[in-house]
């Protein structure tokens, strides 16, 4: 997998000339958490649809 710096590099690349740095600031968070969360999934942290479901029911009381 792509280093963040890697991944960082070419998503500013993508970005246009005009953007702001709040712009670039999302864009590289986005990227940061994406990277994260697959990292997480190869590792096996992993959670079914039910025990997400589950929770949330329970942060909702």
């Amino acid at each position: 997998m792509a280093s963040l710096k890697e991944v960082t590099i070419e998503t500013i690349k993508r970005l246009p000339d005009e953007c702001s740095l709040e712009d670039i600031m999302h864009e590289i968070n986005f990227v940061a958490y994406v990277l994260e969360g697959l990292r997480d999934a190869e590792g096996g942290k992993l959670l079914t649809t039910e025990e997400l479901l589950n929770r949330v029911e329970q942060w909702a009381k």
